[in-house]
């Protein structure tokens, strides 16, 4: 259920305030049709000398309902130089352009492209000038993530196939006939027979290589390197190239995989494998001692030694993530930064092989480190916001970093420095007249009397001695931060932009405060957080005088939206209104329902059959009775992470107790409301609710 891929971004805190606007010019609160319509920066790449980033931008079409994405340039010799964009310049349409790589030489950009109509690699070269873009891969299915190896003759690709058969275009007619069928039964005999938002249908993602001739073109003739598992590679749903590397002469390729078979729904046992760039092997497995989370393999740059992550608990997809060496002559393996009691994302060696960078939530932030490969030794070289991506080139670093106060903006910097120069200003002129509201991190004893942080804003309005009433968030996963970060979802802006001062809260199980606070929400689920959440609220409406505790409403998704049953149920005083968006509901049918085991056993101590008690324990159906506050309910049908029934289920109680209620559902939507025009709708009536119950 956790929300693994965030999508997070920021700029300065001078941005906050847009303190460039003339004196006369009007101000105003910022708007859910600001959020929607924002542009967003992801992915940025340096060029092999670190003199040029390239990055992917999405624009909002709100006639065609979707975000499109283009790739753009910026030269960082050029001290003036501007963003420069490099595909759809004409905006003629020539559909999304995402996945920027480069060449080994530096002399191109490979990127995927859907402008042929499907999914395929494209080159686009750069030096001296840009060309026009040359197709590299042309399948009969769509590449779904890809790598060029680092000698540039051969490409690594995710397709999803049915592994039974002989070729890609095989794959293709199946599917067509199954759409000519006029009978649409499915038959399964495991699980997964449905994940996040797709049914399964026996397709799997298997990694495939293809040679690359001296004219830039893949041939046709793929090979299989990971078909003879039965496993996705990337994985499903949320992994990507991340999950597979080249070593650095190209002869090799390692990848990370779980083993389906009938306990992929209740496992987390991805291993590491080896295999041949060029096929004609079966993998090697490299971590089979470790039954549980191997992932990210990186080569060192002299391919010596391989890097990657992983976590030692069995089932436990919130376990840390440990950085991992693995001598590739001697087969021996040493933890790197042992006593760094924190949970490690992507890795990216430096040019030297004497530092591995990666980045991690960090005490409400979300930094970007750099690790010493000999000592261990940890050095932060970002301070406060949020990094979502950066790359490390030559002597250049750059990050995607995103706060509060800003979507994501581009910075670069010396490698190994902590001083940071803003590179993009994306939205500046859209949101010129926005003034957003401030924030303050502060903390407080909650739950055993252990210090617990907290975010709270005030409304972009906010006037001295006024009090105002609150938006009291509960973030999702529940292994997750509600960090100094910019979201598309549940933005706080949003609400403060409304005149809502907002608070929240990360309480114990939430990351960046150590493994041992975030291990203490598993069995605990209405305990220790409840207590940190009164606590909050109670710290907040102290230490800031114009929080209006009085007049709030709780909001929150996923484990958010259990939490907003559970306080329905057991702090039923606290608030005038609730919003609940897929919010479990029935634990037991929750279990039988969903579909990751792993996490639901995990955090119940196991099997519902096995241990009912613990299930039952924190089970919001319990409470009804003691239900009185208003809920706004709403649910995408498409979420089989949290499946609809759980939020059909708070709907019927409510509606049953004659408590003041409403239902939204999205019949085209999975656990999060992603369309632009669903995302205005479900906005808007979450406001309209809390107007209802707070400022009338």
């Amino acid at each position: 259920m956790k929300i693994r891929k965030l999508i997070i971004a920021s700029a300065v805190s001078a941005l906050c305030g847009f303190t460039s606007m003339t004196a006369q010019a009007e101000v105003r609160g910022f708007t859910v049709e600001d959020l929607v319509k924002m542009e967003r920066v992801v992915t940025p790449v340096l060029s092999p000398d670190g003199k040029i980033v390239v990055y992917a931008q999405r624009t909002t079409d709100l006639d065609k309902n979707r975000g499109r994405w283009d790739l753009w340039m910026i030269n960082l010799a050029d001290a003036n130089a501007k963003p420069t964009k490099l595909t759809n310049v004409t905006n003629n349409n020539e559909g999304n352009n995402s996945g920027p790589q480069w060449s080994a030489k530096g002399d191109a950009i490979y990127f995927v492209s859907s402008r042929s109509g499907s999914g395929q690699v494209w080159r686009l070269p750069i030096a001296g000038g840009v060309g026009s873009a040359q197709q590299v891969t042309d399948l009969p299915l769509d590449v779904e993530s890809y790598k060029v190896s680092p000698t540039d003759n051969r490409i690594a690709m995710s397709i999803e196939v049915f592994r039974d058969c002989p070729d890609l275009t095989c794959t293709k007619d199946r599917l067509e006939g199954k759409a000519k069928n006029k009978a649409t039964g499915r038959i399964h005999d495991k699980l997964f027979i449905r994940h996040w938002d797709t049914w399964a249908d026996g397709r799997r993602n298997v990694l495939y290589s293809a040679s690359i001739d001296a004219n830039h073109v893949a041939s046709k003739n793929v090979v299989s390197l990971s078909g003879s598992l039965e496993a996705d590679v990337h994985s499903k749903p949320d992994g990507d190239q991340e999950d597979y590397s080249f070593s650095p002469d190209g002869q090799r390729v390692v990848f990370s995989a779980r083993i389906a078979g009938k306990t992929e729904a209740w496992s987390t046992n991805f291993d590491l494998y080896d295999v041949p760039a060029a096929g004609g092997a079966a993998p090697t497995n490299l971590t089979a001692e470790n039954k549980a989370w191997d992932a990210k393999p990186v080569f060192s740059p002299d391919g010596s030694t391989l890097a990657y992550l992983a976590m030692k608990r069995p089932g436990f997809e919130a376990d840390r993530f440990q950085i991992m060496l693995l001598d590739l002559k001697t087969g021996k393996k040493r933890a790197l930064a042992e006593k760094w009691d924190r949970s490690a994302s992507n890795l990216a060696w430096s040019e030297d092989g004497k530092t591995l960078y990666t980045h991690a939530f960090d005490l409400g932030q979300m930094r970007m480190f750099a690790v010493d490969v000999a000592s261990g030794a940890v050095k932060a070289l970002s301070d406060k916001g949020s990094v979502a991506g950066f790359d490390v080139r030559g002597k250049t670093q750059v990050i995607a970093k995103a706060d509060l106060g800003s979507g994501a903006q581009l910075f670069v910097s010396d490698e190994g420095k902590t001083t940071w120069k803003q590179i993009t200003d994306v939205n500046k002129q859209a949101l010129a007249d926005v003034r957003f509201g401030e924030y303050e991190q502060f903390s407080y004893a909650g739950a055993k009397g252990e210090k617990v942080y907290g975010y709270v804003m005030k409304p972009w309005n906010a006037k001295v001695g006024e009090k105002y009433p609150v938006a009291f968030i509960v973030h999702g996963g529940p292994q997750s931060s509600f960090a100094n970060a910019w979201s598309y979802r549940w933005n706080p802006q949003v609400y403060a932009g409304a005149g809502y001062a907002v608070v929240f809260i990360d309480f114990h199980g939430s990351l960046g405060y150590g493994q041992a606070f975030t291990d203490s929400i598993s069995q605990d689920w209405g305990g220790k957080p409840l207590v940190d959440l009164k606590l909050g609220m109670a710290a907040a409406a102290k230490q800031f005088p114009w929080v209006d505790s009085s007049k709030a409403c709780a909001l929150g998704a996923s484990y958010g939206g259990f939490m907003m049953n559970w306080i329905a149920g057991n702090w039923n005083d606290g608030f005038k209104c609730i919003v609940n968006h897929a919010g479990i509901f029935d634990t037991r049918s929750m279990y039988y329902t969903t579909e990751e085991l792993w996490f639901t056993e995990w955090e119940n101590g196991g099997p519902y059959f096995d241990v009912p008690a613990k299930h039952e324990k924190f089970n919001p159906s319990a409470h009804v009775l003691k239900w009185k506050t208003p809920m706004l309910v709403t649910q995408g049908e498409m979420d089989f992470r949290v499946p609809s029934a759980q939020s059909f289920g708070a709907f019927t109680a409510l509606q049953r107790r004659g408590i003041d209620s409403q239902l939204l559902t999205f019949p085209d939507e999975n656990h999060h409301i992603l369309k632009p025009a669903n995302s205005l709708l479900w906005h808007h009536t979450v406001l309209n609710w809390m107007n209802t119950y707070l400022k009338k």
